[in-house]
C-alpha cells in the first residue's frame, strides 16, 4: 500500500544528500489516483507536481478524492495528463518518481530501457529518478498474506510466477469481518525484475549512478526498521522492498571522489 508521507520524506532525504536543496518540481509516473502529487504539493508553496496516466476513471477518482479538497491554491500546482509514460512530453522537472513498482508492467528489457530514456530525457540536468523494488526469495511463492486494518483485511495474493519469463500475476483481495469478500479489487500482471537487471538498464538509458537504498533491520522484530540507506549489499531476506534513486548527472566533486581525486 502506498505512503505518500513516507515517500516524499524519502525524496527530499535524497536531494538533501546528493544535491545539498530541495527539489521542487515533481513528476509523478504511473500516479492513479495521484496521491503522492497531492501530498508534494502540500510541503511547501514552491512545489509543482506533474501526474501522467492512462486510466481516465482512476483519474477522476483521484481528483474527487484528493486534488478537489486541496486548500487553497494548492490543486492549481498539480497538473494530471491522461497519457502514455512512453510517449508523454513534459517540462523538464527535477524529480521522477515511479512507485508500487509501476514500471514493472514493462515486460521485456526493450521496452524497459526505453522507458528509463523517456524518464532521462524528462528530467532537468541535475535531475534524479526514484523507483522502487521488491523481491526476496518469498517473492517467487504462489501464496498469500493477509494484513488486518482498520475494519477489514487486506489480502496480497501471489496468483502466479514463471520462472522461465519472470512473469507474476498478483491481486489485492479485501476481506470483511461479516465474511464478504472483494476478490481481485486489483490486478498486477508484472515483470519481477531484479536490482542488478533495473541498475544495468538505468545506465543503458543514460544514467550517470543509479544507487541502491536498502531498508535497515529492527533487531528486536527482526523486520525492517523503514530506513532506507545507500548499500552495495543487501541481505538474502525472505522479502523486501529498495528504492533505486538514478542521477542523470554526478557532480564534479562527486566523480573525482569516485575516481580517487585523479
Amino acid at each position: 500500500m502506498q505512503e505518500v508521507v513516507s515517500e516524499c520524506d524519502f525524496i527530499d532525504r535524497v536531494w538533501r544528500a546528493r544535491r545539498g536543496r530541495l527539489p521542487t518540481s515533481l513528476r509523478e509516473d504511473f500516479c492513479g489516483t495521484a496521491k503522492a502529487s497531492t501530498e508534494w504539493v502540500r510541503r511547501r508553496a514552491t512545489n509543482t507536481a506533474i501526474g501522467v496516466d492512462l486510466d481516465s476513471s482512476v483519474i477522476r477518482w483521484g481528483e474527487r478524492r484528493h486534488r478537489s479538497n486541496l486548500p487553497g491554491t494548492m490543486a492549481s500546482r498539480i497538473t494530471i495528463l491522461e497519457a502514455n509514460v512512453l510517449e508523454v512530453e513534459t517540462p523538464g522537472v527535477d524529480t521522477v518518481v515511479a512507485m508500487n513498482f509501476s514500471y514493472f508492467i514493462f515486460k521485456d528489457r526493450a521496452t524497459l530501457v526505453r522507458y528509463f530514456r523517456r524518464v532521462f530525457e524528462a528530467l532537468a540536468d541535475d535531475g534524479i529518478f526514484i523507483c522502487d523494488a521488491y523481491g526476496g526469495s518469498q517473492a517467487h511463492a504462489e501464496q498469500e498474506e493477509e494484513r488486518s486494518l482498520d475494519g477489514f483485511t487486506y489480502v496480497w495474493d501471489q496468483n502466479q510466477y514463471n520462472p522461465i519469463t519472470g512473469d507474476v500475476v498478483n491481486h489485492i483481495h479485501f476481506r470483511f469481518p461479516d465474511g464478504s469478500e472483494l476478490k481481485r479489487a486489483f490486478t498486477y500482471r508484472w515483470r519481477l525484475w531484479s536490482l542488478p537487471e533495473i541498475q544495468d538498464a538505468l545506465r543503458e538509458a543514460g544514467f550517470a549512478r543509479a544507487t541502491v537504498y536498502w531498508e535497515g533491520t529492527d533487531h528486536r522484530s527482526g523486520t525492517g526498521n523503514g530506513v532506507f540507506r545507500p548499500s552495495t549489499r543487501g541481505e538474502a531476506c525472505e522479502g523486501w522492498i529498495a528504492y533505486i534513486a538514478a542521477e542523470k548527472s554526478v557532480p564534479r566533486a562527486a566523480r573525482a571522489r569516485r575516481s580517487g581525486g585523479r
